[in-house]
């Protein structure tokens, strides 16, 4: 930012002054007005590519200062502009996150989110913020989770997602066709609606809390995998838990706790409290009217913002 505050102008100089400050106020109003627009967007962008509520909030940071030395009478498409850097600067973030993922302590979880319930609404949104996807993405390389978020979930065109990560459009076709494939591969193949979850999780929370270890092994498959994630901070099963008996007998613990619905990540689960603090966040994949995929999120620093709604957008 340049200053005039060391030149003294009269006349028409103090004219010219004052009309570059009126200018610079108008830009800063466009440059706030079209952040704000879009700040869910890109929250969204950054949390899908990261896993990290956090770390997508510190990117948010990064793009809004980038953001706001840009010349916006250049930028054609605020939109587009905006996903651009917040792209980049998650993706040098994606980057640093693996190589810290390596030495995590336990199964790594993504951060939960407190989510309104209009999300659910929008199915592809709550799919793709979903914990089960998010784990899916997390198999993807940088550049392809990039490609695939951009592409598949906030549809936008190759030209511009190759401005965003350093590609040709048609080397980006490639990416995502790739990618796509992967996420396909490894998805829930069953649609499964909330109203299904929620009911399951009901019959979940009321099997629990009687200790009926029984009815906890109906409700869950053969095969069935539980990953808690406690990042060497609090207790957690450092390995992922195999079968519904293992998987019942830890279950069968909860049976102090407080449970409560909640609609985490787009989809409804379940959040314990022991002695009114919160405990863990437990979501689940649900196949076949089992449940196959169990989600313990209880590593504290995650769950810092779970008692307040986070709002995501596309």
């Amino acid at each position: 930012m340049r200053s005039t505050g060391g030149h003294s102008h009269t006349g028409p100089g103090g004219r010219r002054s004052r009309c570059r400050t009126a200018k610079k106020i108008t830009g800063t109003d466009f440059a706030t007005e079209a952040f704000v627009a879009h700040r869910n967007l890109l929250f969204t962008v950054a949390y899908e590519m990261l896993g990290s509520a956090a770390d997508a909030e510190d990117i948010l940071q990064e793009t809004w200062l980038r953001w706001a030395e840009v010349d916006h009478a250049t930028v054609r498409e605020p939109r587009a502009f905006l996903v651009r850097i917040t792209t980049r600067q998650a993706l040098t973030r994606l980057r640093t996150l693996r190589r810290r993922k390596e030495s995590y302590v336990g199964p790594w979880l993504p951060e939960p989110l407190l989510t309104a319930p209009d999300v659910a609404e929008d199915i592809e949104l709550a799919d793709s913020v979903s914990i089960a996807m998010l784990l899916v993405l997390e198999t993807l390389a940088p550049t392809e989770r990039a490609v695939f978020v951009l592409r598949d979930v906030f549809d936008l065109g190759y030209d511009e997602i190759a401005q965003a990560v350093g590609k040709t459009p048609a080397a980006v076709r490639q990416i995502a066709h790739r990618a796509r494939a992967h996420v396909t591969a490894r998805r829930p193949r069953e649609v499964v609606s909330p109203a299904q979850t929620r009911s399951a999780l009901a019959a979940f929370q009321q099997a629990v809390e009687t200790g009926d270890l029984q009815r906890l092994l109906d409700m869950i498959a053969p095969d069935v995998v539980l990953l808690t994630d406690g990042g060497g901070v609090v207790r957690a099963a450092l390995e992922p838990v195999v079968g519904a008996e293992a998987v019942a007998d830890v279950l069968s613990r909860l049976a102090s706790a407080t449970l409560r619905l909640a609609q985490v990540n787009g989809h409804p689960a379940l959040i314990l409290r022991r002695g009114g603090q919160i405990d863990t966040v437990l979501a689940v994949r649900l196949e076949g009217g089992l449940i196959s995929g169990l989600y313990a999120v209880r590593n504290p620093e995650k769950l810092s913002r779970i008692d307040r709604e986070t709002a995501v957008g596309r």
